[in-house]
């Protein structure tokens, strides 16, 4: 084989397409532009949803509800089989799993999914955990401990119990307030005045 026997892949190189070349080229007349007007003029581009200035079909629509896209929590999936990385006994955090290459990027938090399986026993810190990564981990030994994670039923009634314990009246024999904040007295209404008796009429 010499030099000038090389040549490129199959499908690498590919011959231009050629524009104006008459009616029976396929590309001839308007060149694939199509008819005269905004398109057919050279450096023209045209955004997305750009509908010739009229009012476009997104503006059109009512928009009626309540739409929870901006509100949604975005987890990095973490999947379990990638932890066998880490060594046997190892805390895995957030910086760990980020020093990793595991989860890149802007979220919300780390969710660890239970896609894999689990060969050594680990304490992970995360965010979020799937019902199957959790089984996983704790049957290997390890532990999960959520980071600010959504509160447990458990707590949530706790709270309740305790702000209701909080703004339940005082009782008798127990001052609801310090002597310095104590509730002034209501306000006593005036007395009605007595009718005037009616004066006698001289004769």
């Amino acid at each position: 084989m010499r030099l000038h026997d090389l040549k490129p892949r199959p499908g690498a190189k590919h011959r231009r397409k050629r524009l104006g070349s008459g009616e029976s080229s396929g590309h001839g007349k308007t060149s694939g532009r199509g008819g005269k007007g905004q398109t057919a003029r050279s450096g023209s581009s045209i955004r997305i949803g750009f509908e010739g200035g009229q009012m476009p079909l997104i503006r059109r629509l009512p928009k009626r509800g309540f739409n929870n896209a901006a509100f949604t929590t975005r987890y990095l999936p973490v999947n379990l089989e990638s932890l066998n990385q880490f060594d046997n006994g190892a805390t895995v955090d957030q910086t760990a799993f980020r020093n990793a290459g595991l989860a890149n990027g802007k979220s919300d938090g780390i969710k660890i999914l239970g896609d894999g399986d689990l060969k050594k026993k680990l304490t992970v810190r995360a965010h979020a955990f799937s019902k199957s990564a959790k089984e996983k981990i704790e049957g290997q030994g390890g532990t999960c401990e959520m980071i600010g994670g959504p509160q447990s039923p458990a707590g949530r009634s706790s709270r309740k119990r305790a702000s209701a314990q909080t703004s339940a009246p005082a009782t008798a024999g127990e001052d609801a307030r310090p002597s310095g904040d104590a509730p002034a007295a209501p306000k006593q209404p005036k007395p009605k005045k007595a009718p005037k008796a009616p004066e006698d009429k001289k004769p």
